[in-house]
């Protein structure tokens, strides 16, 4: 996975110096590094996971829905960590760029409905769990 990620990243790189018709910035080097944050996740390595986001502007990346699964996926890192503020900040982060992708996404669902009966709940994250349609 990862040295076809890479491989995929050189080719954005050259790419990216040609302007594509019709292409909607959906692949580049920040697209590349963003797959790379999910396939580290699914990897199961959220360390690798947060060292790739760390590579990622999330403004550079081509749409609202591209953000929100940035920060989703930093979220899911984070809670692989037990880092719960952090991961609640990341989830709240996701909601404010896309909240109606975020929302729906039954990944952020599991992760909400996980912090809930994990550890203490605050004001914000039981106003996400309600958001997302997650009881408290």
């Amino acid at each position: 996975m990862r040295e076809l990620t890479k491989e995929a990243a050189a080719i954005a790189n050259e790419l990216d110096r040609v302007q594509l018709r019709d292409h909607g910035g959906g692949f580049s080097p920040a697209t590349v590094r963003l797959h790379l944050i999910s396939a580290e996740n699914s990897a199961g390595d959220p360390s690798a996971a947060l060292a790739a986001a760390k590579a990622v502007v999330p403004g550079s990346l081509p749409s609202t829905e591209r953000r929100a699964r940035y920060y989703t996926d930093v979220a899911t890192a984070f809670a692989r960590w037990n880092h719960r503020d952090d991961c609640i900040r990341a989830l709240l982060a996701a909601e404010h760029h896309a909240p109606e992708e975020t929302h729906a996404r039954p990944a952020v669902k599991s992760l909400v409905s996980g912090l809930l009966v994990s550890g203490r709940t605050t004001a914000e994250l039981r106003g996400l769990a309600a958001r997302v349609g997650v009881l408290a």
